[in-house]
């Protein structure tokens, strides 16, 4: 493996109007299951939530398929927070707990994801980096 080597990518899309209507239906349960705290104070803050967290949602898919896993039993959705960059509010990805392990089982040391959403639509996609 040489540093930088492209160890996974990911893409996903994810259609607001289903967001909204997760979000509708399962309300706080679903948010709880998927969302970090500070994700739901983020996208809840915004003027139209269900784009927020779609795009989150989808970094998070994005980021679970470049690790070729999925979220399930090695990476689930609380192992991902996605946070924004204060100076240029570019996304990325912070990983914890079973997923941590997962990165360095698979010697990655950077994520780099790109987000991008519409009034239908919310576009992300994962590149996983060797060390």
């Amino acid at each position: 493996m040489r540093k930088g080597e492209v160890l996974g990518m990911g893409i996903d899309l994810v259609e607001n109007d289903r967001m909204r209507g997760m979000l509708k239906k399962w309300k706080s349960a679903f948010k709880s299951r998927v969302f970090l705290q500070k994700e739901q104070d983020y996208c809840d803050s915004k003027a139209m939530p269900c784009r927020h967290y779609a795009g989150r949602f989808a970094v998070k898919e994005a980021v679970s398929k470049a690790f070729g896993t999925g979220v399930g039993r090695q990476i689930n959705w609380l192992d991902m927070e996605v946070v924004k960059d204060q100076l240029t509010g570019a996304p990325s990805i912070k990983i914890y707990g079973k997923g941590r392990k997962l990165a360095n089982k698979r010697g990655v040391k950077t994520i780099l994801v790109s987000l991008s959403h519409t009034k239908n639509y919310a576009v992300a996609h994962a590149l996983l980096l060797a060390r």
